[in-house]
């Protein structure tokens, strides 16, 4: 048994010690925020905090974050009120999202580690690769949202925190549900 503290609550992993974080945090806690990209560590797709520290979850065991504290995406902010999170999208940021869960959870020890990164600090602290290259609005966001957590600029630009489904099917009404009988 393995234990630790995941999202601010404890859990217990009846997994072989050896399996990577990344597996027991998708396929038993089903947080699946964090993404399976490469396997090797080279795109940060799987980012997590692990004691602070952004660190790729398919590299590390459960059994080297047993007793630590660890930090998906959706423990960053449930609301999405993180200021990386509001920086992302108000700096449009995002293009497919697959990569945005591991660059925010880097953004964000990058900004709690160093209030005001330079650029050359984004670039070294954030080896996260992105498919759809949205590197200059990154640091844009990055920028932003070090500004936000320090209390010198709010983010208004993106959309409120805790927007309800229902809200969002309001505001877009391709996401309402329609009565139409599923296709074959």
């Amino acid at each position: 048994m393995t234990k630790m503290t995941v999202n601010n609550r404890p859990v217990e992993y009846l997994l072989d010690p050896e399996t990577p974080l990344l597996w027991a945090l998708r396929d038993a806690s089903n947080l699946t925020g964090t993404k399976y990209g490469c396997g090797t560590g080279d795109c940060g797709a799987c980012m997590v905090l692990v004691d602070g520290v952004a660190l790729r979850s398919c590299l590390v065991t459960i059994a080297e974050a047993e007793g630590r504290l660890v930090t998906t995406i959706e423990g960053l902010s449930r609301d999405r009120s993180h200021p990386v999170q509001q920086a992302l999208v108000a700096e449009q940021a995002i293009q497919c999202g697959f990569c945005t869960p591991g660059i925010a959870i880097a953004a964000a020890a990058l900004i709690e580690d160093n209030p005001s990164p330079s650029r050359e600090d984004m670039d070294a602290a954030i080896p996260n690769l992105c498919r759809c290259g949205v590197y200059p609005r990154l640091a844009r966001a990055i920028k932003r949202a070090s500004e936000a957590a320090s209390g010198a600029a709010p983010i208004e630009a993106a959309p409120p925190p805790a927007i309800e489904p229902e809200e969002a099917a309001r505001d877009v009404p391709a996401l309402r549900p329609t009565s139409a009988p599923p296709r074959d």
